[in-house]
């Protein structure tokens, strides 16, 4: 969970937590700022998300927002996103500028990611046309049917097990514009059922032709995705992979450097990886001279009982 923490920026906003200084005169400017809004829903006080929602449109100007960030908007498992969604829905005419919003910024110790309630999160995007980047934080109930949406630039899910569902609404949503695809799949043990054929249709390459980065990250099949990713032609049109905080192993990596060149990407991410000595120095010699920008750290932790060898993702419950 070391790889889960609050954003600290949004859109190329540094984030602002509007909760701690509403009512001061220190608040920026509606559009300096990615404007983080959660509550703290425990002890003698707890307090309303629709409160602090309401007070954030009234003492910013609306129509300058350009950035939202989603914190903790009630207990994490006894309430799912579909009211964030619809305020965010019903405020529509009022956040004329807004380009990006992220749902669901909590840390572990607010809430295990895989305790994080989401629901259908498309309604954002019908709402918000000009919307450049969307990101989830959680998988439970989460849902994701195929859309349609002109100008989104970077969607971005990070769970500790997506929902095959969504990757196949993913796969099959129409996003001309979209440069920025990052999913964490995780494992099945928390609704990780995403498999290599859901992904089949972005492997196949030109569903998203502005695609430049692909995060395929996270996964308890990481060697499964390398070797599908190995021949894909979606490859060819990167500038940018990464394959991090699943369980890759020497098969993957191996298989991975079997495929296509990757010498035309600048940036390869394999970090939390269960890579040997030997295979991470092939992948070195291979890349490095060519200029790719490698990431190889962090080996994962092996845990061994009686005989048998677990690996772990970065991310699950």
């Amino acid at each position: 969970m070391s790889h889960v923490e609050h954003l600290k920026e949004l859109h190329g906003l540094p984030a602002f937590d509007f909760a701690r200084f509403a009512g001061k005169p220190e608040l920026p400017e509606a559009g300096a700022a990615a404007w983080w809004l959660a509550v703290e829903p425990y002890g003698d006080s707890p307090q309303d998300f629709g409160d602090l929602w309401d007070r954030f449109l009234d003492s910013v100007d609306p129509a300058g927002v350009r950035a939202i960030i989603v914190g903790q908007w009630g207990e994490p498992y006894d309430n799912d996103s579909s009211g964030i969604v619809r305020r965010l829905v019903d405020a529509r005419e009022r956040l004329t500028s807004l380009r990006a919003v992220f749902i669901g910024d909590l840390e572990m110790e607010e809430a295990e990611i895989s305790w994080i309630e989401q629901s259908d999160v498309t309604p954002v995007l019908e709402a918000y046309p000009l919307l450049e980047e969307f990101g989830i934080r959680g998988g439970t109930g989460l849902r994701f049917p195929a859309v349609r949406h002109e100008h989104l630039r970077t969607l971005r899910f990070e769970a500790g097990g997506l929902p095959g569902e969504v990757a196949r609404g993913v796969a099959a949503s129409e996003l001309p514009a979209l440069e920025h695809l990052d999913l964490w799949l995780g494992v099945e043990e928390y609704g990780g059922d995403t498999g290599v054929a859901d992904l089949a249709p972005i492997l196949a390459g030109g569903r998203f032709p502005a695609l430049r980065h692909l995060g395929l990250r996270n996964s308890e099949i990481q060697d499964e995705i390398a070797t599908a990713v190995a021949g894909a032609p979606v490859v060819a049109q990167l500038t940018s992979l990464d394959l991090s905080l699943g369980v890759l192993t020497d098969e993957g990596a191996t298989a991975l450097l079997g495929g296509q060149p990757l010498t035309h990407l600048t940036r390869l991410d394999l970090h939390h990886n269960f890579l040997s000595d030997p295979v991470v120095e092939r992948i070195r010699t291979a890349l490095e001279p060519s200029g790719v920008e490698l990431d190889l750290s962090e080996r994962g932790e092996v845990w061994e009982d009686d005989g048998v060898v677990h690996r772990f993702t970065a991310v699950a419950e």
